[in-house]
């Protein structure tokens, strides 16, 4: 169904379509606007058969999700930035049991300072916690993600974590073709849990494993992550076919079949590098687009398919592994081994920065000339870093950084002073 939509108000219209028995929910901006959408479903009797609990923290929202889950129930939750740090505990847990949650993830940027805007740091941080992540482009995608969600968690036992970018999609209103209930229910079986809490038949989950067997039991974590790269591709085809348009998969390739430099994206980013190479191919440059939706598990085959015929690629990521660089592109690299090319790490985004067409157009232009640096800061102001740095090497008592660069962008701002 066709509907002017915010994005977050599309994804609470397709979970509550999935008919979960359990929401659980804590708010935290900019993930509030969905869960807030799905309790005045519930309370107004919309969405029927559900539970729907208030709860007193992140931590919380996560391991009430785990017990739901664990009894039988389909379970979702939504979280952002510091809330997923706060339930991080759980969040290993929830996929060391193997329980089928959902989770929205609104991507946002994770301090110290303390920054609301967007970027994938949160995502990042726990990427190797055993979750599926899946990222989405666009708000119709996010919405279709959260379907196929349900039905990947639940084929596999694992949990699936769609991460949307906030308020870039989150709190955007466009047109989203919201999948109807009839739709939903043919696509997405009832849940049939493979391992149900019952007081008349006591089991235990979550037991102590000591070193003779924890090896084992991680191996298998890890071998029902590649078992999810097939169902992540079928289900996605399958909704293909059941809904007519395409959303989810492994990744997706955008003018990239005789590209010589590649740009390698997450997320909504992703719109604004199609414009950028729309225009440079007018001009006559051969570049394109791979775009990772499913960046856990990370598709090792699929992007060196999509990547071994480039002469150079290029990995824009918005979160920063802070000592070493790119994280998306480690895992690029990991599938180009023994491929000779030029590969780059362009660092944008940050903190919600706006990454415009004609920076871009700009980055590509240098990419392939071979002009950037192997880790490159895309509209790095290097005069404001440059003046901490003196300070710091001036003084020991130099502050903290982010109160001495805010007073010196404010300076520039307002002029001398």
């Amino acid at each position: 169904m066709l509907r002017q939509i915010e994005g977050s108000k599309a994804v609470a219209a397709a979970v509550a379509a999935c008919r979960p028995q359990v929401v659980c929910a804590y708010p935290i901006t900019p993930q509030t606007h969905i869960v807030e959408a799905i309790g005045a479903m519930a309370k107004s009797g919309e969405l029927t058969g559900c539970r729907f609990i208030n709860v007193e923290s992140e931590f919380a929202a996560m391991s009430v999700a785990i017990g739901a889950s664990a009894t039988g129930a389909r379970a979702y939750t939504a979280t952002a930035s510091q809330g997923l740090l706060f339930m991080i505990e759980a969040v290993y847990n929830a996929a060391g049991l193997g329980l089928p949650v959902v989770m929205t993830l609104a991507n946002r940027a994770i301090g110290a300072p303390i920054n609301i805007w967007n970027d994938h740091s949160d995502a990042m941080a726990v990427r190797d916690s055993g979750w599926v992540q899946l990222f989405a482009e666009s708000n119709q995608e996010a919405t279709d993600l959260h379907v196929q969600a349900f039905r990947l968690a639940e084929e596999l036992s694992l949990p699936v974590m769609v991460c949307m970018d906030g308020y870039v999609l989150t709190h955007c209103t466009e047109r989203v073709d919201v999948p109807t209930q009839q739709q939903v229910d043919a696509f997405l079986p009832p849940y049939q849990p493979r391992q149900a809490l019952d007081p008349a038949d006591p089991v235990t989950i979550g037991a102590m494993v000591g070193p003779e067997a924890f090896t084992e039991v991680r191996y298998l974590a890890h071998a029902k992550q590649l078992q999810a790269l097939a169902r992540i591709r079928d289900v996605a085809d399958e909704f293909g076919e059941a809904f007519g348009r395409r959303s989810g998969g492994l990744l997706r390739t955008y003018r990239a079949e005789d590209a010589e430099v590649v740009v390698v994206a997450l997320g909504s980013i992703l719109g604004t590098i199609k414009d950028a190479v729309d225009e440079l191919r007018d001009r006559g440059a051969r570049v394109g687009v791979v775009g990772i939706t499913s960046f856990r598990p990370f598709p090792l085959d699929a992007v060196r398919d999509a990547l071994s015929h480039a002469e150079r690629v290029v990995v824009l990521e918005k979160a920063l592994a802070v000592g070493v660089g790119g994280i998306v592109s480690a895992n690029v690299r990991m599938a180009l081994a023994g491929i000779q090319l030029h590969g780059y790490t362009v660092i944008a985004g940050l903190g919600g920065r706006p990454i415009t067409k004609a920076s871009l157009r700009g980055l590509l232009a240098d990419a392939a000339a071979d002009r950037l640096e192997p880790l490159t800061f895309l509209d790095m102001d290097w005069d404001v870093v440059n003046r901490e740095l003196e300070r710091m090497g001036a003084s020991r008592e130099s502050g903290p950084h982010a109160e001495n660069i805010l007073r010196d962008v404010r300076s520039v701002a307002a002029g001398p002073v």
